[in-house]
């Protein structure tokens, strides 16, 4: 394959920036041979996965001024990508190779088809369709750059061999360890610590652990003793606690939380528009209208059966009790529970396939117009293996679209 030496593109990673990096190249310039090595037999393994199999594609978010608000890592220098290639530049690709994409009440952005598959085939068609060649269960075991610019890949697996190529986009994805961009460092790049984001939280010894299953549409989580806090859907699972509200919260607070080790005390409102004051003056007329109610047989709030059944008991309450009679000292247990519930945090768990990482390439090692390496010429970046990640909500696939449009569109210039 020494042929195209002074032509060829290499893109490493068969993922969702990989894919749109090798084909906004091989569309923009059909004449330059466009490589995809992927070091698994599968491809596009996320895309398919996401969303629960329906594909997260893109947020409805098309101001990029506000759109970069929802990435802890890299919001501010992705204001210029974003304007070149944006979230409504995401759903016109999409529409523009016959997949219509919907909005969801929260922005969420899904294919109509709320099927992963569609939007895994659109890029595989796409693929084919501009000429890129794929390369499946191919690792690049080494690159060398060369003398007259350009590298060399040493290629191993299904297709060992040499690969000179004149540009390579690295779209690998992110690596929990830091040992994973070792290969990186080697080619004179720096590294932001590689640490988890999009986590849940487990909570061993948990007083909701009978509630698995529960959710509430809006709560508030804190970690005590930190400027941490999100506001949202809230799960109770059988390990802790989930939901966008602890997914987003780990995401902002993903290096504080490592350095924690994962340890702390979340405290949950279960009513985030009440301060102590409003939920006390909100009880205090409740009691004097409904005195005669039962505090545990009528939920308040709109929370869950279940869960308001758990706060009462958990304040000391009988199940006999009415609210005319309830002492305040009681009263006072259960706004303490609904305004700031502790659960104790031990430790994380990886929430399905949201799981993302916080760090990778400094982007200050980066020009993000062209997503081109400041160290070594011809060396593109794309996606997650780049110091760039966002909330849950389609803002992780949205930056890997972006990055590899514009490095994609780079790789094809001569």
């Amino acid at each position: 394959m020494k042929e195209h030496a002074n032509q060829a593109v290499a893109v490493l990673g068969g993922g969702a920036a990989g894919f749109f990096g090798a084909i906004a190249c091989a569309e923009a310039n059909p004449t330059r041979p466009v490589y995809l090595i992927e070091k698994t037999g599968k491809l596009l393994s996320k895309v398919r996965v996401s969303g629960g199999g329906r594909c997260n594609v893109t947020h409805h978010c098309f101001s990029p001024a506000q759109l970069v608000q929802h990435y802890p890592r890299g919001g501010r220098q992705l204001k210029e990508p974003f304007n070149q290639f944006g979230a409504q530049d995401t759903v016109r690709w999409f529409e523009a190779r016959g997949v219509q994409l919907k909005t969801e009440a929260d922005g969420r952005m899904f294919p109509v088809t709320d099927s992963s598959e569609t939007i895994a085939q659109c890029l595989l068609e796409a693929a084919r369709r501009a000429g890129v060649r794929i390369l499946l269960s191919t690792a690049a075991e080494r690159i060398q750059p060369l003398p007259e610019g350009g590298f060399e890949l040493t290629l191993t697996g299904a297709h060992a061999q040499p690969l000179r190529v004149q540009k390579l986009l690295v779209a690998t994805g992110g690596n929990p360890k830091a040992e994973g961009y070792q290969w990186l460092r080697g080619l004179g790049h720096g590294l932001q610590e590689p640490v988890p984001s999009l986590f849940t939280f487990n909570v061993p010894n948990s007083p909701l652990k009978e509630l698995m299953g529960v959710s509430v549409p809006h709560a508030r989580v804190v970690l005590a003793g930190e400027k941490l806090d999100y506001e949202g859907p809230l799960l109770v699972t059988h390990w802790g606690v989930s939901g966008p509200a602890v997914l987003k919260l780990s995401a902002w607070g993903a290096r504080r939380l490592h350095q924690l080790q994962y340890t702390g005390t979340a405290l949950v409102s279960w009513v985030p528009a009440h301060t102590e004051e409003t939920l006390r003056q909100w009880l205090n007329t409740f009691r004097a209208e409904h005195g005669k109610k039962t505090v545990l047989a009528n939920p308040l709030f709109g929370l869950p059966q279940r869960l308001w059944r758990t706060l009462v008991e958990l304040a000391g309450i009988g199940a006999d009790a009415r609210w005319g009679e309830l002492p305040a000292k009681l009263q006072n247990r259960l706004i303490e529970l609904l305004l700031r519930q502790p659960l104790g945090v031990r430790g994380k768990t990886t929430f399905k396939e949201e799981f993302v990482t916080c760090g990778g390439i400094p982007l200050g090692e980066v020009n993000l117009k062209t997503m081109e390496s400041r160290l070594v010429p011809g060396l593109h970046f794309a996606g997650e293996v780049l110091d760039i990640d966002g909330i849950t909500g389609g803002f992780n696939f949205q930056a890997a679209w972006t990055t590899g449009y514009l490095a994609g569109r780079a790789l094809a210039g001569q």
